[in-house]
């Protein structure tokens, strides 16, 4: 058996199945084990990099050489005199005049013409000790193997000699319609009646994305007709955002009618129902994805946004409308934004996250939890074998971390993250076949929106300055609205669904976000430079090396809203201009999320610091001014302080090992023993109290800010609007 890989395996011979993981499940045809299956239940496993097979029910095991020969391809004895046929020019050209009359009728009467056959040199052979019609493949340095379809009288097995890695076989089209088909035979049926076809040779599930080139952007239009079964629609659409993703426009997906029958094919429709191939493309297709009617929508604000998610994230209002603009930020080509929720578990960092990507569709969506370094490469690539290389294709996808024990994948990703190269090629190390270690070239395409979330406080400058940093909202108002929600929806989770599903700006929120991704804006321009410079450096008097950084986040955030308003902003073919409504809309967030990232320590310490710390030692001291403050106070105090502000415990292990240290490495407070007794650690305010500047709030209908700064305490509240 010639090697290939597992899913191309089981493409080649009809076997339907499955991905999950790192697995496929197909059902069990070994004993029966699934004849009283329901729906999609399966029980035969294989391992997608081993090729080895384990049904769960009978215990059927064995791996591809194994499940070839209880196929009958292979047989366990072969007569010693009898060698395989080598491949090459000579044995096409020997299978094509070997081509029984008998097999030419057969492909004439499937739609394939005299012409084509002789064009595409179709054959005849045994190979395996079975009678094969054969298909040669070639690439641009020839004939590289055959796609082999048994004998119509013998049965209906697919397969390959000597095998090969799959490739686009037929026709380009040099200007005008090209269609993307299921089988070799359905191209060929297409070929003979002038409309150019190709099909990928290895079935519905391998199209590859690197055949999206030239040659299909040339067209004036791809259509994609798969097979009428399941597993052919599911293919299709593969294909689809494929070439979507890639780029291609005019792309129309194909369904054929009823009448060809469930499993029915390109041929059935052309031969069975004696339609015309024109009938695909006039008739039986529909553009995709289907064009959204941007009537409907109407310019949205921060506050638009957040009435619209409040129906199940209560509260947090900033936070929520930064995640959806974040995550929308995606659907630009260098314009995504990364965020981080850092706080203590059960603070709600994670839920918020993924109760916006609700809004996107499914298939931009990739949510991770506990993933290291490694396996993060190894479960989100696609492997080549032959170049020990793994490709990932970030671009305009969604990333999300949930709960994530620790930081260190941020550290590979670091140049990922900072969107220095939209090539990021590294290398890691695998353990090799013989247990020894061996490198992978690993490859990121594109860039991605990220958003992290992790109960873990302590992260690595390098990382912080990366993202917009969060801080769930845990107020009491807050806590009691969340609890109201999980008990409307714990009590009926079916009724609360269809509350949340069938709300009216809810649904138009997910309907705008396909839109926007419809539009394919790749950049967005600022339409007021001096407007945007003189807000940031007279926010930022005192700048520092990490606001090069910050700048970018706050641009993100401008580009972020008029990307959500895009049909109401100047345009020019793929690129729209953020106007000052957007700047507005942009400085009024980031008035109120930056004093943390001027620290450069996360929103959770930093409230700690200025609700809990900072009172606590004024009131010791029973003064206003830092300078006055002579007295420092204890973990205990700080610890007693904070149930009476908060309402809520703070544990003495992270006090002492997470905010203290952070707080003293930002320079707001000073820790040494006590005089009186050493075994103490005492917390001062550091001498001069910091400030923050901000911008005062404008008359300007829908919110923003004016670019005229205040400084202001930063325990003291923003004066600006809140969402």
């Amino acid at each position: 058996m010639s090697k290939m890989n597992t899913k191309e395996f089981l493409s080649t011979r009809g076997i339907k199945f499955k991905e999950q993981g790192k697995e496929l499940i197909t059902s069990c045809f070994f004993n029966d084990c699934d004849k009283d299956s329901k729906g999609a239940e399966a029980h035969l496993y294989f391992n997608t990099e081993t090729g080895q097979y384990d049904c769960k029910k009978c215990g059927a095991k064995g791996n591809l050489t194994t499940l070839a020969k209880y196929l009958g391809e292979e047989p366990e004895e072969r007569p010693k005199s009898k060698r395989s046929e080598t491949f090459d020019d000579s044995l096409v050209e020997k299978c094509h005049t070997n081509l029984p009359d008998r097999i030419r009728t057969y492909l004439n009467n499937r739609g394939i013409s005299n012409e084509v056959i002789n064009a595409y040199k179709l054959g005849y052979g045994i190979f395996r000790s079975k009678k094969f019609i054969t298909i040669p493949i070639a690439d641009s340095e020839g004939y590289r193997f055959f796609k082999l379809r048994q004998d119509p009288d013998d049965g209906d097995t697919k397969t390959t000699y000597p095998g090969g890695q799959a490739q686009l076989f037929g026709e380009y089209a040099s200007d005008g319609h090209q269609i993307i088909c299921e089988g070799e035979m359905d191209a060929l049926a297409l070929i003979s009646r002038g409309f150019p076809a190709i099909t990928s040779t290895h079935g519905a599930n391998t199209f590859k994305e690197e055949w999206c080139d030239e040659r299909l952007k040339k067209s004036s239009g791809v259509y994609v007709c798969y097979d009428n079964d399941k597993a052919g629609k599911d293919g299709a659409i593969k294909v689809l955002n494929i070439l979507d993703r890639a780029g291609l426009e005019n792309l129309y997906q194909v369904t054929l009618p009823e009448e060809v029958g469930e499993a029915g094919d390109i041929t059935d429709f052309l031969i069975k129902l004696r339609r015309s191939p024109d009938e695909l493309i006039t008739t039986c297709a529909k553009p995709y994805p289907e064009a959204i009617d941007p009537s409907q929508f109407k310019p949205m604000t921060g506050t638009d946004i957040a009435k619209v998610l409040d129906l199940t994230i209560k509260k947090d209002d900033d936070n929520k409308v930064i995640t959806l603009l974040c995550c929308a930020t995606a659907y630009t080509e260098d314009s995504q934004t990364n965020l981080s929720f850092n706080a203590p578990s059960s603070t709600g960092k994670s839920y918020t996250a993924l109760e916006v990507a609700k809004l996107f569709p499914p298939e931009d969506v990739i949510k991770l939890a506990n993933c290291s370094r490694n396996a993060f490469f190894h479960e989100q690539g696609v492997y080549d074998k032959e170049k020990n290389q793994m490709t990932i294709d970030f671009a305009r996808k969604i990333l999300i971390f949930t709960d994530m024990p620790h930081s260190g994948l941020l550290e590979k990703l670091r140049s990922f993250l900072s969107h220095d190269e939209k090539l990021m090629i590294s290398k890691i190390t695998d353990k090799g076949d013989k247990g020894g270690n061996r490198t992978k070239t690993v490859i990121l395409r594109g860039f991605a929106s990220v958003v992290f979330c992790s109960a873990g406080l302590k992260m690595d400058p390098q990382e912080l300055t990366r993202f917009i940093l969060l801080n769930p909202e845990t107020s009491q108002e807050k806590i009691k609205a969340g609890i109201i929600n999980t008990i409307s929806k714990e009590t009926d989770s079916a009724k609360y669904e269809d509350l949340v599903e069938k709300d009216e700006n809810r649904k138009l929120l997910k309907l705008r976000l396909r839109a926007i991704k419809q539009a394919k804006i790749n950049d967005i321009k600022l339409g007021n430079e001096e407007m945007i410079q003189q807000y940031f450096l007279n926010s930022h008097r005192n700048t520092q090396p990490r606001h090069q950084r910050d700048v970018k986040k706050l641009i993100s955030l401008i580009k972020a809203f008029a990307l959500m308003n895009l049909w109401w902003r100047e345009r020019s073919g793929k690129t729209i201009t953020a106007n000052e409504s957007d700047m507005k809309e942009a400085f009024a967030l980031w008035d109120r999320i930056s004093p943390s990232h001027d620290l450069n320590i996360p929103p959770y310490i930093h409230d700690i610091y200025s609700k809990v710390i900072v009172p606590a030692c004024k009131e010791k001291n029973n003064v206003e001014e830092y300078s006055e403050m002579k007295l420092g106070v204890t973990r205990m105090e700080i610890l007693r302080k904070h149930h009476q502000v908060l309402k809520q415990p703070l544990g003495m292990d992270m006090l002492k090992n997470n905010i203290i240290p952070c707080l003293e490495s930002a320079g707001l407070i000073t820790c040494e023993k006590d005089k009186e007794d050493g075994r103490k650690e005492v917390i001062f305010l550091n001498e001069e109290e910091p400030v923050v500047e901000v911008v005062t709030n404008n008359n300007v209908e829908g919110g923003g800010v004016s670019c005229v700064t205040q400084t202001e305490n930063v325990d003291t509240p923003s004066t600006t609007e809140h969402f």
